[in-house]
């Protein structure tokens, strides 16, 4: 089989492991791949791009250390997770600073997102659309995935009263919390909350609180482009949130999507104009339903079992275009 014509741009950061799965087995298939972060904007990474004159699209190149890449060329883009442009500019004064991150992310940045005629995996603008977690909360519900209970609120009224209503709830943060000093990543894991623990804090922020689910097991479902990947994880007794807990007793094991929940996660996709997303759910632990949690647009999936062959199921979307 002769390797497909034009490369394929992997955008993320050097330290991305989860693309790196993603670009050996492009290379296994002879298909040329420019890893490319955008954040190295200056000596590491220059760049030229021309339009008009009869050009309907822009045309130019892109030089990195490693690679010297016609922008025209690229016929699929991982769009993965690159270094925030504000890292780049971090020395310089702060007013400078935020002005060349938004003038490289709109000029750089703008362009990588118009590679005229290339598929996206996903599309930054989708990636977007799709993160919030109003929106896909509702698009769950819409298209007939059991939803928690849930509410949105910077009022305690309002959260005493829903405690009071639902209890047992737990707080969920919608983003976590920013990285530390030294570049370390912290996290709010999923935390049960009682009614007397609320109090007038609450005003200060949005907040998101939903009824429990008593669960038996969590469920993780990653679908790339037409192929679906599930696995059961299973934790220690009464553990809330898997991601929180000791590795060592976190179990995985395949597990069977039910045929109406695939055609959902399907449609889902479709809607947000996606071709990949991490879908959690908690499966109850009487009636064993699948409760949407959350979908991550972009999400990690190189800790699963079935990592190999996800990545060549990227390989296969990114090739066929």
């Amino acid at each position: 089989m002769r390797p497909p014509r034009g490369a394929v741009m992997v955008i993320t950061s050097a330290e991305d492991i989860t693309a790196n799965l993603v670009i050996e087995a492009l290379i296994e298939r002879d298909v040329r791949v420019a890893r490319v972060d955008p954040a190295e904007i200056g000596d590491a990474l220059s760049f030229g791009a021309r339009m008009g004159a009869g050009r309907e699209k822009w045309a130019g190149r892109l030089r990195t250390p490693s690679r010297d890449i016609e922008l025209d060329d690229v016929r699929a883009v991982y769009y993965r997770r690159p270094t925030p442009f504000s890292a780049r500019f971090a020395h310089l004064p702060v007013r400078e600073a935020e002005f060349a991150a938004v003038e490289a992310r709109h000029g750089l940045g703008g362009l990588l997102e118009d590679l005229y005629g290339a598929a996206y995996v996903n599309h930054p603008a989708a990636i977007n659309r799709a993160d919030f977690k109003p929106a896909q909360l509702r698009m769950a519900a819409q298209l007939g995935l059991a939803v928690p209970e849930t509410l949105i609120t910077n009022d305690v009224s309002q959260a005493r009263k829903f405690a009071a209503e639902h209890g047992p709830i737990v707080y969920k943060s919608f983003r976590g919390v920013p990285r530390e000093p030294a570049d370390r990543v912290a996290a709010i894991w999923t935390q049960r909350v009682a009614e007397h623990e609320l109090d007038d804090s609450i005003s200060v922020t949005a907040h998101l609180f939903q009824k429990e689910v008593r669960k038996s097991a969590d469920a993780r479902v990653t679908v790339i482009g037409r192929q679906v990947f599930a696995s059961r994880i299973t934790a220690p007794a009464d553990t809330l949130d898997w991601r929180g807990g000791d590795p060592d007793q976190i179990g995985y094991d395949p597990v069977e999507v039910p045929a109406s929940i695939e055609r959902a996660l399907r449609a889902y996709l479709d809607r947000f104009g996606l071709v990949f997303g991490c879908f959690d759910f908690a499966l109850e632990a009487v009636s064993d339903q699948w409760v949407f949690i959350e979908c991550n647009p972009n999400g990690q999936w190189a800790w699963l079992p079935d990592s190999a062959a996800m990545a060549h199921a990227f390989a296969d979307v990114l090739i066929g275009g």
